[in-house]
């Protein structure tokens, strides 16, 4: 079998030799920077509170990945903090660039301001989103997969990266891989995950308590421990003997819904879906990890996959429940596939909206009891709602107490 000629690409640089910059959450008041650069370096970040004038340094890491011809330049991972909460903060990378960055640290309370949006790719439609998204307001964004569409084309990646760098490197990214980060190919390349894991490094490892022993799945707290975000792993195993699944039992075992007043969790494969596109897809990880969910009164699970938006009610088991999480399909970023505009008919009594166009989600969490769900879509030139809810914490509901452990 002749194998395709993507296989083979080696790297493109362009200058400056230091790109792909972008940050993402190390516990409580840490980040950790990321970037990449043609030469080896050093692996330091300078940063401080006022443009210019550094007053703290950290020293990390590089590393680096080949597949087939194709090398990587240097991954850079350094961590900096402690960080003062809903502060900004300029850096530089390396240490001889003259390119500084600056980033807002998310807020230690309440009110927080997530972006959500899945399958991002790199089209025309992506650069629509991502303007879109540079002109909110946001704390930090989550991403339930699909990022850079390389498929196997490594430096696909690397334009990538340049893509997402002036919002990735100004406000922490947190995402989970999706299928086409996959990149494996059997007996060739039999590993899977080499460069998402080597290129987007998550904090599963960031508390020894918490750990998840595995980059494709994890967890992290936002405004001082009031909101719970779960990262689970579709491509991963997720059965009850699964390492995944016990270590999600044990996160939520400690949740406490009284410090934790909102349970927000990412996954790519819907759980719910009536598109026909990716019918089923998600219904084993369902079958294996809904009733942990909905025992611990999860609030929300957002997903990708599927490329376009719906928004269902309160749902477990398959029908409308009032203390089961509202589920979100935000596959809708940009992808290079194009939308899924074929729905079944008729619409689902659940199913409260659907549409198939490209766009962003916003969860403005306002409080301990309501938070805010908005979507826009990119057809409107301005920042228009399409799609709007009011959400209520199942904390805060006495009819929902989480079931006992």
């Amino acid at each position: 079998m002749a194998l395709p000629s993507c296989l083979f690409a080696v790297s493109t640089w362009f200058e400056p030799n230091l790109v792909e910059v972008h940050i993402s959450l190390v516990g409580s008041n840490k980040m950790r920077v990321t970037w990449i650069t043609k030469n080896d370096g050093e692996s330091v970040v300078n940063y401080g509170t006022i443009a210019g004038k550094y007053t703290d340094s950290a020293v990390g890491s590089a590393s680096s990945y080949t597949y087939f011809l194709y090398r990587s330049g240097h991954i850079h991972d350094v961590v900096i903090g402690p960080l003062k909460p809903d502060t900004v903060y300029y850096y530089r990378c390396g240490s001889n660039s003259t390119r500084e960055f600056s980033f807002k640290t998310p807020p230690s309370s309440f009110p927080i301001k997530f972006a959500i949006v899945g399958d991002l790719g790199q089209t025309g439609w992506t650069k629509s989103t991502l303007q879109h998204l540079a002109a909110s307001d946001y704390d930090v964004l989550l991403l339930p997969g699909d990022l850079s569409y390389a498929d196997y084309l490594q430096p696909l990646w690397d334009s990538f990266g340049r893509l997402v760098e002036p919002l990735a490197s100004a406000r922490p990214w947190m995402v989970i891989h999706g299928n086409h980060e996959i990149e494996k190919i059997p007996l060739l390349h039999p590993e899977p995950f080499v460069a998402y894991n080597a290129r987007w490094r998550m904090p599963y490892d960031a508390d020894p308590v918490t750990a998840s022993g595995s980059n494709l799945y994890y967890s992290f707290d936002v405004a001082g421990g009031a909101v719970h975000v779960l990262m689970l792993g579709s491509y991963t195993d997720f059965g009850p003997d699964s390492a995944q699944y016990k270590w999600l039992a044990a996160d939520l075992a400690r949740v406490d819904r009284v410090r934790t007043p909102w349970l927000v969790a990412l996954i790519h494969a819907p759980w719910y879906n009536s598109n026909e596109a990716h019918q089923g897809e998600g219904a084993e990880m369902r079958k294996a990890m809904e009733a942990l969910l909905y025992g611990a009164r999860v609030d929300a699970v957002f997903a990708g996959h599927v490329h376009a938006y719906e928004r269902f009610t309160r749902v477990h088991d398959g029908k409308a429940d009032a203390c089961g999480p509202v589920h979100i399909t935000i596959g809708d970023g940009g992808n290079r596939e194009g939308l899924a505009n074929r729905f079944q008919k008729p619409q689902p009594a659940f199913s409260e909206f659907r549409e198939a166009s490209f766009g962003h989600g916003r969860l403005k969490v306002a409080n301990g009891m309501h938070a805010l769900w908005t979507w826009h879509r990119n057809d409107d030139d301005e920042a228009v709602v399409a799609d709007q809810v009011w959400l209520t914490s199942l904390a805060s509901n006495p009819a929902c107490s989480p079931k006992p452990k």
